[in-house]
């Protein structure tokens, strides 16, 4: 699957890695991965990561993200990982490149690039940065498998999705052959102040349910501010407050921001994203996101999300 990836890595000086805005562990843990296996693989190449950053996962980059001029991307080759839509890309400069290629495992809604290896079979894009190093029997360091391995750990809920399988745990067996501490993955993703755990409470306090037990957490924008911590905490942080409430099969995270409306849909059950796309966004089958206009948006598709569990 990865051949002709290797053959366009090997034709290029410059390398420039993209992933979704508002990342998480897997953007993250794919984009720092992939950096990191160039860079023990390849040293004589320039190798960049570029995007946003979240505070939240702060823990997983020993260096920032490159600050590159619009002249860095003639003559190179950019990837973007771990987005489905040319709207979630954090920084539109890929397309300044002169090769592009996307590694993705979400369900497919565009082509973004020249050469597309999407598969959604994959519980993680982290999982298909570890299948890419194998495959080629590219290299691997420490740093490398600590940043994928912290990626497939977020994205497959610890191993707990559906979307795990057995090789999940052979990746990740592949991954653990290079030192370093899971304890210390652990502990910078799981282990919270006393603060932020007063505030999860908060936001248990805060859910509602439909007339069809889809439950769900509405924010409003000033309210949002008040916590005192940054909008990501808010929306893909607390929709986990949700998701082991028995005879809940659908829950969705609203969280108001100053000109939209964040949205973070999952479920135990059913297939939530259609609900997303109409609604301009994607993810998986039981974890999608979508950003809506307004409460009025929200609410429309929350009977959408009823709806779903009439079928």
């Amino acid at each position: 699957m990865f051949e002709k990836v290797l053959e366009e890595i090997k034709k290029y000086k410059k390398i420039i890695i993209h992933r979704h805005t508002k990342p998480d562990g897997d953007a993250l843990g794919s984009q720092l991965g992939l950096k990191y296996i160039l860079e023990e693989n390849f040293p004589e190449k320039e190798i960049f990561v570029v995007g946003d950053t979240t505070e939240r996962y702060a823990f997983m980059a020993d260096d920032p993200m490159d600050d590159i001029q619009d002249s860095a991307y003639d003559g190179s080759l950019a990837f973007v990982l771990d987005t489905s839509a040319k709207s979630l890309i954090s920084d539109s400069r890929y397309a300044l490149a002169e090769k592009t290629i996307r590694i993705d495992h979400h369900i497919f809604v565009e082509e973004i690039c020249d050469i597309e290896i999407t598969d959604t079979t994959f519980e993680s894009c982290c999982g298909m940065i570890a299948e890419f190093a194998r495959e080629t029997c590219l290299k691997l360091n420490s740093k490398a498998a600590k940043a994928i391995y912290t990626g497939m750990v977020t994205d497959s809920g610890r191993f707990r999705y559906d979307s795990t399988n057995s090789r999940t745990f052979a990746l990740a067996s592949f991954l653990t052959k290079q030192e370093f501490s899971t304890n210390d993955i652990y502990k910078n993703l799981y282990s919270d102040d006393f603060a932020f755990i007063r505030l999860r409470a908060q936001f248990v306090l805060k859910i509602q349910f439909t007339e069809k037990n889809v439950a769900f957490i509405y924010t409003e924008k000033e309210e949002a501010k008040s916590f005192g911590v940054d909008i990501f905490s808010i929306s893909r942080g607390m929709v986990a407050t949700m998701s082991d409430i028995k005879g809940v099969d659908i829950w969705v995270n609203f969280t108001e921001t100053e000109d939209s409306v964040l949205c973070e849909i999952r479920s135990s059950k059913y297939n939530i994203n259609p609900v997303a796309v109409k609604y301009g966004g994607g993810g998986h089958a039981k974890a999608s996101g979508a950003t809506l206009k307004n409460r009025e948006e929200a609410m429309m598709m929350l009977d959408d999300l009823n709806k779903i569990t009439e079928e």
